[in-house]
Protein backbone atom coordinates (compact mmCIF):
# COMPACT_ATOMS: atom_id res chain seq x y z
CA UNK A 1 0.00 0.00 0.00
CA UNK A 2 0.62 3.98 -0.44
CA UNK A 3 2.02 5.51 2.52
CA UNK A 4 3.27 8.47 0.92
CA UNK A 5 4.15 10.21 -2.23
CA UNK A 6 6.61 13.53 -2.69
CA UNK A 7 7.48 15.76 -5.38
CA UNK A 8 9.96 18.60 -5.99
CA UNK A 9 10.62 20.54 -9.30
CA UNK A 10 8.04 19.27 -11.31
CA UNK A 11 5.44 20.53 -13.26
CA UNK A 12 3.72 23.63 -11.01
CA UNK A 13 5.15 21.74 -7.76
CA UNK A 14 7.94 24.13 -6.92
CA UNK A 15 9.31 23.48 -3.63
CA UNK A 16 8.78 19.88 -1.89
CA UNK A 17 5.28 18.64 -1.43
CA UNK A 18 3.80 15.68 0.74
CA UNK A 19 0.77 13.76 0.15
CA UNK A 20 0.04 11.07 2.65
CA UNK A 21 -2.08 8.03 3.87
CA UNK A 22 -0.63 7.42 6.97
CA UNK A 23 -3.46 8.16 8.88
CA UNK A 24 -3.60 10.59 12.38
CA UNK A 25 -4.47 9.91 15.66
CA UNK A 26 -8.03 10.39 14.85
CA UNK A 27 -10.24 8.07 16.05
CA UNK A 28 -13.01 8.47 13.49
CA UNK A 29 -14.65 6.40 11.12
CA UNK A 30 -12.26 3.55 11.96
CA UNK A 31 -13.36 1.12 8.89
CA UNK A 32 -11.63 3.54 6.98
CA UNK A 33 -8.29 2.75 8.00
CA UNK A 34 -6.13 -0.35 6.81
CA UNK A 35 -3.86 -1.96 10.41
CA UNK A 36 -0.49 -3.45 9.54
CA UNK A 37 2.05 -3.55 11.81
CA UNK A 38 0.44 -0.88 14.65
CA UNK A 39 0.68 1.62 11.82
CA UNK A 40 -2.87 3.22 10.34
CA UNK A 41 -3.01 3.92 6.70
CA UNK A 42 -5.97 5.14 4.40
CA UNK A 43 -7.92 3.32 2.74
CA UNK A 44 -9.09 6.83 0.56
CA UNK A 45 -8.16 10.27 -0.07
CA UNK A 46 -9.71 12.88 -2.29
CA UNK A 47 -8.01 16.38 -3.48
CA UNK A 48 -10.18 18.83 -3.87
CA UNK A 49 -8.88 22.69 -5.34
CA UNK A 50 -9.08 25.48 -8.12
CA UNK A 51 -9.17 25.11 -11.63
CA UNK A 52 -5.21 24.85 -12.55
CA UNK A 53 -4.05 25.02 -8.56
CA UNK A 54 -2.33 21.60 -9.29
CA UNK A 55 -4.42 19.11 -8.46
CA UNK A 56 -3.58 17.05 -11.71
CA UNK A 57 0.41 17.58 -11.63
CA UNK A 58 0.40 15.58 -8.41
CA UNK A 59 -1.02 12.68 -10.43
CA UNK A 60 1.16 13.26 -12.94
CA UNK A 61 4.39 13.24 -10.94
CA UNK A 62 3.31 9.90 -10.05
CA UNK A 63 2.30 8.63 -13.63
CA UNK A 64 5.55 10.02 -14.99
CA UNK A 65 7.55 7.70 -12.18
CA UNK A 66 5.35 4.66 -13.21
CA UNK A 67 6.30 5.55 -17.29
CA UNK A 68 9.75 6.06 -16.14
CA UNK A 69 9.99 3.06 -14.73
CA UNK A 70 8.74 0.72 -17.08
CA UNK A 71 10.50 2.33 -20.21
CA UNK A 72 14.14 2.36 -17.89
CA UNK A 73 15.47 -0.85 -19.89
CA UNK A 74 14.53 0.35 -23.45
CA UNK A 75 16.48 3.23 -22.28
CA UNK A 76 19.40 4.48 -24.75
CA UNK A 77 22.57 6.66 -24.33
CA UNK A 78 21.64 10.29 -24.57
CA UNK A 79 17.99 9.33 -24.49
CA UNK A 80 16.13 11.73 -22.68
CA UNK A 81 13.84 11.45 -19.29
CA UNK A 82 9.92 13.06 -19.59
CA UNK A 83 11.20 15.51 -16.40
CA UNK A 84 9.30 18.62 -16.57
CA UNK A 85 10.41 20.76 -14.24
CA UNK A 86 8.74 23.97 -12.87
CA UNK A 87 9.50 26.95 -15.00
CA UNK A 88 8.71 29.96 -13.07
CA UNK A 89 11.95 30.41 -11.27
CA UNK A 90 15.04 30.61 -13.91
CA UNK A 91 17.29 28.69 -11.00
CA UNK A 92 15.21 25.33 -10.87
CA UNK A 93 15.10 24.91 -14.61
CA UNK A 94 18.72 23.42 -14.59
CA UNK A 95 18.02 21.71 -11.14
CA UNK A 96 17.22 17.72 -11.37
CA UNK A 97 13.35 17.20 -10.22
CA UNK A 98 13.01 15.06 -6.87
CA UNK A 99 10.28 12.01 -6.04
CA UNK A 100 10.32 9.66 -3.23
CA UNK A 101 7.71 6.82 -2.36
CA UNK A 102 7.63 5.11 0.95
CA UNK A 103 5.24 1.84 0.84
CA UNK A 104 4.45 -1.30 2.62
CA UNK A 105 4.78 -4.63 0.48
CA UNK A 106 3.65 -7.66 2.34
CA UNK A 107 3.99 -6.00 5.68
CA UNK A 108 7.62 -4.36 5.15
CA UNK A 109 7.96 -0.60 4.80
CA UNK A 110 10.26 0.72 1.71
CA UNK A 111 11.84 4.23 0.82
CA UNK A 112 12.05 4.49 -2.71
CA UNK A 113 13.17 8.07 -4.24
CA UNK A 114 15.48 9.71 -7.03
CA UNK A 115 16.39 13.04 -8.32
CA UNK A 116 17.25 13.75 -12.42
CA UNK A 117 16.61 15.79 -14.99
CA UNK A 118 16.02 14.79 -18.72
CA UNK A 119 19.84 14.08 -19.15
CA UNK A 120 20.55 11.89 -16.21
CA UNK A 121 19.53 10.61 -12.63
CA UNK A 122 22.11 12.31 -10.18
CA UNK A 123 21.01 10.33 -7.09
CA UNK A 124 18.82 6.95 -6.54
CA UNK A 125 18.07 5.09 -3.36
CA UNK A 126 16.16 2.19 -1.94
CA UNK A 127 15.78 1.69 2.12
CA UNK A 128 13.26 -1.24 3.84
CA UNK A 129 12.83 -1.92 7.02
CA UNK A 130 12.59 -5.24 7.98
CA UNK A 131 12.64 -4.99 11.63
CA UNK A 132 11.72 -1.60 11.73
CA UNK A 133 14.78 -0.36 11.33
CA UNK A 134 16.21 1.53 8.23
CA UNK A 135 18.58 -0.68 5.75
CA UNK A 136 20.20 0.15 3.07
CA UNK A 137 19.81 -1.58 -0.21
CA UNK A 138 21.62 0.58 -2.24
CA UNK A 139 22.29 4.48 -2.66
CA UNK A 140 23.31 6.29 -5.69
CA UNK A 141 24.88 9.91 -5.35
CA UNK A 142 26.56 12.08 -8.31
CA UNK A 143 25.33 9.75 -10.80
CA UNK A 144 27.57 7.29 -11.18
CA UNK A 145 28.32 6.58 -7.48
CA UNK A 146 26.86 3.34 -5.96
CA UNK A 147 26.80 2.29 -2.46
CA UNK A 148 24.83 -1.06 -0.91
CA UNK A 149 25.75 -2.20 2.31
CA UNK A 150 23.62 -5.96 1.87
CA UNK A 151 24.36 -8.35 -0.79
CA UNK A 152 27.49 -6.60 -2.11
CA UNK A 153 28.73 -8.74 -4.90
CA UNK A 154 24.92 -9.59 -6.11
CA UNK A 155 24.88 -6.07 -7.07
CA UNK A 156 28.38 -5.28 -8.50
CA UNK A 157 27.95 -6.59 -11.70
CA UNK A 158 24.56 -4.89 -12.35
CA UNK A 159 25.76 -1.60 -12.06
CA UNK A 160 28.35 -1.88 -14.84
CA UNK A 161 25.20 -2.63 -16.66
CA UNK A 162 23.21 0.27 -15.85
CA UNK A 163 23.71 4.13 -17.61
CA UNK A 164 23.28 7.39 -16.10
CA UNK A 165 19.64 7.72 -17.72
CA UNK A 166 18.11 4.56 -16.38
CA UNK A 167 17.11 3.45 -13.17
CA UNK A 168 18.83 1.02 -11.42
CA UNK A 169 16.18 0.08 -9.40
CA UNK A 170 14.65 -1.19 -13.46
CA UNK A 171 18.45 -2.53 -14.10
CA UNK A 172 18.54 -5.04 -11.01
CA UNK A 173 15.61 -6.16 -10.99
CA UNK A 174 15.35 -7.24 -14.86
CA UNK A 175 18.74 -9.03 -13.87
CA UNK A 176 17.12 -11.20 -11.45
CA UNK A 177 18.13 -8.89 -8.01
CA UNK A 178 15.49 -9.87 -5.67
CA UNK A 179 15.78 -7.20 -3.22
CA UNK A 180 14.42 -4.29 -5.61
CA UNK A 181 11.73 -6.48 -7.34
CA UNK A 182 8.93 -5.60 -4.90
CA UNK A 183 9.89 -1.84 -5.08
CA UNK A 184 9.75 -2.18 -8.65
CA UNK A 185 6.82 -4.53 -8.87
CA UNK A 186 4.63 -2.24 -7.04
CA UNK A 187 5.36 0.84 -9.18
CA UNK A 188 5.18 -0.70 -12.35
CA UNK A 189 1.90 -2.59 -11.78
CA UNK A 190 0.32 -1.68 -8.50
CA UNK A 191 -0.80 1.52 -9.13
CA UNK A 192 -3.00 2.71 -12.10
CA UNK A 193 -3.36 5.94 -13.09
CA UNK A 194 -6.56 7.23 -14.63
CA UNK A 195 -6.97 10.22 -16.48
CA UNK A 196 -9.86 9.45 -18.96
CA UNK A 197 -12.09 6.24 -18.93
CA UNK A 198 -12.00 6.18 -22.69
CA UNK A 199 -8.56 4.71 -23.18
CA UNK A 200 -9.91 1.80 -20.95
CA UNK A 201 -12.94 0.74 -23.30
CA UNK A 202 -11.34 -1.89 -25.38
CA UNK A 203 -9.89 -3.40 -22.52
CA UNK A 204 -12.53 -3.38 -19.93
CA UNK A 205 -14.85 -4.87 -22.98
CA UNK A 206 -12.04 -7.87 -23.37
CA UNK A 207 -12.40 -8.67 -19.67
CA UNK A 208 -15.99 -8.55 -19.72
CA UNK A 209 -16.14 -10.98 -22.88
CA UNK A 210 -13.63 -13.31 -20.99
CA UNK A 211 -15.56 -12.73 -17.74
CA UNK A 212 -16.58 -17.45 -17.77
CA UNK A 213 -16.83 -17.08 -14.72
CA UNK A 214 -19.38 -14.25 -13.82
CA UNK A 215 -17.68 -12.88 -11.36
CA UNK A 216 -17.53 -9.42 -12.97
CA UNK A 217 -20.98 -9.84 -14.49
CA UNK A 218 -21.99 -10.23 -10.58
CA UNK A 219 -20.12 -7.28 -9.49
CA UNK A 220 -20.47 -4.58 -12.65
CA UNK A 221 -24.57 -5.84 -11.93
CA UNK A 222 -24.65 -4.67 -8.47
CA UNK A 223 -22.62 -1.63 -8.65
CA UNK A 224 -25.00 -0.16 -11.81
CA UNK A 225 -28.28 -1.22 -9.48
CA UNK A 226 -26.62 0.65 -6.52
CA UNK A 227 -26.34 3.44 -8.71
CA UNK A 228 -30.25 3.38 -9.32
CA UNK A 229 -29.12 3.18 -12.79
CA UNK A 230 -31.87 0.74 -14.65
CA UNK A 231 -29.87 -2.08 -16.71
CA UNK A 232 -30.58 -5.90 -15.54
CA UNK A 233 -27.93 -7.47 -18.20
CA UNK A 234 -25.97 -6.94 -20.89
CA UNK A 235 -24.07 -8.91 -23.46
CA UNK A 236 -20.70 -8.57 -25.32
CA UNK A 237 -20.25 -10.05 -28.56
CA UNK A 238 -16.76 -10.02 -30.76
CA UNK A 239 -17.46 -9.30 -34.11
CA UNK A 240 -15.79 -8.28 -37.25
CA UNK A 241 -16.17 -4.97 -38.46
CA UNK A 242 -18.25 -4.40 -41.42
CA UNK A 243 -16.37 -3.51 -44.85
CA UNK A 244 -18.83 -0.58 -45.37
CA UNK A 245 -17.84 0.46 -41.51
CA UNK A 246 -14.02 0.16 -42.95
CA UNK A 247 -14.19 2.27 -46.16
CA UNK A 248 -15.36 4.77 -44.60
CA UNK A 249 -12.44 5.23 -42.57
CA UNK A 250 -9.71 8.22 -43.93
CA UNK A 251 -7.13 6.17 -45.86
CA UNK A 252 -4.24 6.74 -43.25
CA UNK A 253 -6.54 5.22 -40.63
CA UNK A 254 -7.73 2.21 -42.82
CA UNK A 255 -4.29 1.05 -42.88
CA UNK A 256 -4.46 0.03 -39.32
CA UNK A 257 -7.73 -2.05 -39.93
CA UNK A 258 -6.94 -4.85 -42.44
CA UNK A 259 -10.47 -7.10 -43.70
CA UNK A 260 -11.72 -9.25 -40.84
CA UNK A 261 -10.23 -6.56 -38.12
CA UNK A 262 -12.91 -7.36 -35.06
CA UNK A 263 -14.41 -5.32 -32.63
CA UNK A 264 -16.40 -5.58 -29.03
CA UNK A 265 -19.78 -4.90 -29.46
CA UNK A 266 -21.75 -3.75 -26.01
CA UNK A 267 -25.90 -4.37 -25.88
CA UNK A 268 -27.56 -3.77 -22.36
CA UNK A 269 -30.98 -5.16 -21.30
CA UNK A 270 -33.56 -2.73 -19.25
CA UNK A 271 -36.70 -4.63 -18.14
CA UNK A 272 -39.43 -1.32 -18.32
CA UNK A 273 -43.21 -1.71 -17.63
CA UNK A 274 -45.69 -0.44 -20.42
CA UNK A 275 -48.95 1.27 -19.57
CA UNK A 276 -50.64 -2.06 -19.26
CA UNK A 277 -48.47 -3.46 -16.40
CA UNK A 278 -47.03 -5.75 -18.92
CA UNK A 279 -43.04 -6.25 -18.31
CA UNK A 280 -40.94 -6.02 -21.25
CA UNK A 281 -37.22 -6.39 -21.78
CA UNK A 282 -35.76 -3.16 -24.13
CA UNK A 283 -32.16 -3.81 -25.38
CA UNK A 284 -30.06 -0.88 -26.48
CA UNK A 285 -26.55 -0.32 -27.72
CA UNK A 286 -24.29 1.00 -24.84
CA UNK A 287 -23.49 3.68 -27.35
CA UNK A 288 -27.35 4.90 -26.35
CA UNK A 289 -26.40 5.20 -23.12
CA UNK A 290 -25.71 8.08 -20.94
CA UNK A 291 -21.98 8.69 -20.87
CA UNK A 292 -22.30 8.30 -16.99
CA UNK A 293 -23.43 4.58 -17.62
CA UNK A 294 -20.70 4.24 -20.44
CA UNK A 295 -17.73 5.33 -17.90
CA UNK A 296 -19.04 3.35 -14.96
CA UNK A 297 -19.23 0.14 -17.28
CA UNK A 298 -16.16 1.08 -18.51
CA UNK A 299 -14.70 1.64 -14.58
CA UNK A 300 -15.88 -1.44 -13.78
CA UNK A 301 -13.42 -4.16 -14.37
CA UNK A 302 -10.61 -2.01 -12.94
CA UNK A 303 -12.46 -0.96 -10.16
CA UNK A 304 -13.11 -5.02 -9.41
CA UNK A 305 -9.40 -6.02 -10.30
CA UNK A 306 -8.15 -3.40 -7.77
CA UNK A 307 -10.34 -4.20 -4.53
CA UNK A 308 -9.38 -7.92 -5.34
CA UNK A 309 -5.82 -7.66 -5.84
CA UNK A 310 -5.14 -4.62 -2.75
CA UNK A 311 -4.09 -2.10 -5.70
CA UNK A 312 -3.71 1.57 -5.86
CA UNK A 313 -6.26 3.47 -7.91
CA UNK A 314 -5.40 6.98 -8.96
CA UNK A 315 -8.01 8.66 -10.67
CA UNK A 316 -7.97 12.22 -12.29
CA UNK A 317 -11.58 13.79 -11.69
CA UNK A 318 -13.42 10.74 -10.77
CA UNK A 319 -16.99 12.60 -10.99
CA UNK A 320 -16.55 13.04 -15.15
CA UNK A 321 -20.20 12.56 -16.00
CA UNK A 322 -20.75 10.58 -13.01
CA UNK A 323 -23.55 11.25 -10.44
CA UNK A 324 -22.31 12.58 -7.22
CA UNK A 325 -23.92 9.21 -5.52
CA UNK A 326 -22.21 6.91 -8.07
CA UNK A 327 -19.39 8.63 -7.17
CA UNK A 328 -19.77 8.88 -3.03
CA UNK A 329 -20.93 4.46 -3.84
CA UNK A 330 -17.19 4.08 -4.81
CA UNK A 331 -15.86 5.40 -2.31
CA UNK A 332 -18.15 4.04 0.22
CA UNK A 333 -16.76 0.61 -1.76
CA UNK A 334 -12.68 1.41 -0.91
CA UNK A 335 -14.08 1.93 2.56
CA UNK A 336 -15.83 -1.18 2.64
CA UNK A 337 -15.03 -4.04 5.07
CA UNK A 338 -16.56 -6.22 3.18
CA UNK A 339 -15.43 -5.02 -0.05
CA UNK A 340 -12.34 -4.23 0.56
CA UNK A 341 -10.27 -6.84 2.09
CA UNK A 342 -6.78 -6.55 0.68
CA UNK A 343 -5.95 -3.18 1.30
CA UNK A 344 -6.64 -1.26 -2.12
CA UNK A 345 -6.73 2.78 -1.98
CA UNK A 346 -8.29 5.62 -4.13
CA UNK A 347 -7.02 8.16 -4.16
CA UNK A 348 -8.76 11.08 -6.81
CA UNK A 349 -9.63 14.51 -7.42
CA UNK A 350 -12.88 16.63 -7.44
CA UNK A 351 -14.79 19.44 -7.60
CA UNK A 352 -17.73 18.04 -6.28
CA UNK A 353 -18.44 19.49 -2.67
CA UNK A 354 -21.43 17.31 -1.91
CA UNK A 355 -18.74 14.46 -0.78
CA UNK A 356 -17.12 17.17 1.58
CA UNK A 357 -18.56 15.43 4.69
CA UNK A 358 -16.95 13.99 8.25
CA UNK A 359 -19.48 11.01 7.75
CA UNK A 360 -17.67 9.68 4.33
CA UNK A 361 -13.71 10.93 5.03
CA UNK A 362 -11.68 11.68 8.01
CA UNK A 363 -10.11 14.95 8.10
CA UNK A 364 -7.11 13.26 7.20
CA UNK A 365 -8.50 11.90 3.83
CA UNK A 366 -9.22 15.47 2.65
CA UNK A 367 -6.60 17.43 1.34
CA UNK A 368 -6.30 20.53 -0.58
CA UNK A 369 -3.96 22.40 -3.83
CA UNK A 370 -4.02 26.12 -3.70
CA UNK A 371 -1.67 27.96 -6.36
CA UNK A 372 0.28 31.32 -5.40
CA UNK A 373 -0.62 33.10 -8.96
CA UNK A 374 2.30 35.44 -8.42
CA UNK A 375 4.92 32.93 -8.43
CA UNK A 376 2.81 30.01 -10.09
CA UNK A 377 3.38 27.52 -7.39
CA UNK A 378 1.46 24.45 -6.12
CA UNK A 379 0.96 23.74 -2.71
CA UNK A 380 -0.57 20.90 -1.21
CA UNK A 381 -2.19 20.87 2.80
CA UNK A 382 -4.53 18.54 4.38
CA UNK A 383 -7.55 19.46 6.12
CA UNK A 384 -6.10 17.91 9.26
CA UNK A 385 -4.32 21.09 9.29
CA UNK A 386 -6.88 23.05 10.38
CA UNK A 387 -8.63 23.13 13.92
CA UNK A 388 -12.15 21.40 12.04
CA UNK A 389 -14.85 20.29 14.68
CA UNK A 390 -16.55 17.13 14.52
CA UNK A 391 -19.52 18.82 13.72
CA UNK A 392 -18.53 21.69 10.73
CA UNK A 393 -19.86 21.36 7.48
CA UNK A 394 -16.63 21.49 5.62
CA UNK A 395 -18.48 21.93 2.75
CA UNK A 396 -19.75 25.21 3.45
CA UNK A 397 -16.41 25.83 5.15
CA UNK A 398 -14.53 24.87 1.89
CA UNK A 399 -16.76 27.07 -0.54
CA UNK A 400 -16.15 29.96 1.73
CA UNK A 401 -12.28 30.05 1.75
CA UNK A 402 -12.20 28.83 5.32
CA UNK A 403 -9.25 26.15 3.82
CA UNK A 404 -8.43 28.03 0.81
CA UNK A 405 -8.13 26.01 -2.40
CA UNK A 406 -10.98 27.80 -4.26
CA UNK A 407 -10.79 30.39 -6.64
CA UNK A 408 -10.63 34.48 -5.82
CA UNK A 409 -13.62 35.96 -7.08
CA UNK A 410 -14.41 39.49 -6.26
CA UNK A 411 -17.67 39.25 -5.09
CA UNK A 412 -18.78 40.96 -1.92
CA UNK A 413 -20.85 38.50 -0.04
CA UNK A 414 -19.32 35.03 0.49
CA UNK A 415 -20.40 32.39 -1.82
CA UNK A 416 -22.24 30.44 1.25
CA UNK A 417 -22.90 32.84 3.57
CA UNK A 418 -23.15 32.29 7.07
CA UNK A 419 -26.61 31.54 8.76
Amino acid sequence: MLVQFSVENFMSINEKVVFSMLASSDKEIPENLIECKNEKYLKSAVIYGANASGKTNIFRAINAVILMMRNSNNMQPGMKLPINPFKFDEKNITKPSSFEFIMVIDNIKYAYGFSADQDKIYEEYLYYYPNGKETEIFERTKVNNYHHTITENALKDIIMKNMENKFLLATATTWNYAKTKPVFDFITNGINVLFDYEPLRGISFEQYYNDKSGELKDFSLHVLNEAEININGYNVSNVEIPEEQLSMMPPELRAFFPKGTKSFNVTTSHNIIDDKGNEINISLDLGEESLGTQNMFILNPILLHVLKEGKILIVDELDRSLHPFLVKYIVKLFNSEEYNKNGAQLIFNTHDTNLLSLNLFRRDQIWFTEKDYKKGATDLYPLDDFPVRKTENIQKGYLNGRYGAIPFIAMGDNLWPEE
